[in-house]
């Protein structure tokens, strides 16, 4: 579907889970193109012009649900960068559910198969990212994260601006809310 204002939907990774690939990602991204912090991308290209049926969906989903943890799985090489692959079978459900929603709204990069991935290099020389995946590599140990929502974002042509956080919730807000 065509949009001419595009929503971005992201994972919420907790702050201090977030901080090592947002350190990678300032000491590897172009700096002319390093307009945002790390983050892992579920969908690409919503349509705004139905954002109140998009935060409606999400809020549903995430009152399903609560905090998902996931795994740093591994380093995937990108071509032209170097990202770490995350999974989780929480997660992939949220996206399924989502993905199933949001169907008659997706384009191209949103119906191709989806790997979970927080990029810290892109728009790189080959052998930078050739280099940088080698190092990674080496000194790779799986990790956990936690994610704790949902944030969908404004996409301005570069830069992008938070439109909406929808938090999952936690057991203890099941019971504080009856």
């Amino acid at each position: 579907m065509k949009t001419r204002k595009p929503l971005i939907l992201t994972a919420r990774i907790a702050k201090a889970d977030l901080e090592p690939f947002n350190r990678l990602r300032t000491a590897h991204f172009p700096p002319d193109r390093n307009f945002l912090g790390a983050h892992l991308t579920m969908f690409h290209r919503l349509p705004g012009e139905y954002c109140e049926r998009i935060v409606e969906a999400l809020l549903a989903a995430a009152e399903r649900r609560g905090q998902i943890r996931a795994e740093v799985a591994g380093v995937r090489h990108l071509g032209a960068g170097v990202a770490f692959t995350i999974s989780s079978p929480a997660l992939d459900q949220l996206y399924g559910d989502l993905r199933s929603t949001f169907m008659p709204w997706l384009g191209g990069q949103d119906l191709q198969r989806w790997q979970p991935h927080i990029t810290v290099q892109n728009k790189v020389s080959r052998s930078a990212a050739d280099s940088l995946h080698q190092q990674l590599t080496f000194d790779f140990k799986p990790r956990p994260v936690t994610l704790e929502g949902l944030d969908l974002w404004q996409y301005l042509g570069g830069p992008w601006q938070l439109e909406r956080t929808v938090s999952f919730e936690t057991v203890s807000d099941r019971y504080a809310a009856r």
